[in-house]
């Protein structure tokens, strides 16, 4: 009996193993046509020489349909003049950040108090671990795109400038890079 299943369950096994492996170079070939034929429609900044130089100090530029268009900086990054409860503050689009993380200078400037937000753990970040404090910001406005109740961090770490991290670009319609321009929208 046991030699049975066993033996059923190599051939399941098996079975298993040779069509995943028929399914993966079909789709593999369907992929590399897909990436091919997108190459040079899709290039971007990874895959063409840079064609602007230096620092963009410009503010962010609002397109007729809303959009609001930001230029890559010197240093490769996109900033946005952005408001935070109102206060004007020049802000870092990351990406990569889960939320809107606020310098304690940036933070106290947009009317919060930051001593009284109850520290929730610690970040990791370059110059150190330092404790992060959570706290919902009212309001969020970059170019007229305005998110209400944004969940945000401020880190007492000297990170130089405030990141605009998920909590808002995961609520815009699009955030799109061509080149050296980033859309929101």
């Amino acid at each position: 009996m046991l030699g049975r299943i066993l033996g059923m369950a190599a051939v399941i096994a098996v079975a298993s193993i040779g069509m995943a492996s028929i399914a993966s170079r079909t789709r593999d070939a369907r992929e590399t046509e897909v990436v091919a034929a997108a190459a040079d429609a899709n290039s971007n900044w990874t895959t063409r020489p840079r064609q602007k130089g230096g620092w963009s100090s410009a503010p962010s530029a609002t397109g007729a349909s809303g959009d609001v268009r930001l230029d890559r900086a010197g240093d490769s990054h996109f900033y946005a003049e952005a408001e935070i409860n109102g206060q004007p503050m020049r802000m870092l689009v990351d990406s990569g950040a889960s939320i809107i993380a606020l310098t304690r200078r940036d933070a106290e400037a947009a009317g919060i108090d930051v001593d009284a937000l109850p520290v929730a753990g610690s970040a990791a970040t370059a110059g150190g671990v330092v404790p992060v404090r959570p706290v919902m910001l009212d309001s969020v406005d970059v170019g007229g795109i305005a998110v209400r109740g944004v969940a945000a961090a401020v880190l007492d770490a000297d990170m130089g400038v405030s990141l605009l991290g998920q909590s808002y670009l995961a609520r815009l319609d699009t955030v799109n890079v061509e080149g050296d321009t980033m859309t929101l929208r």
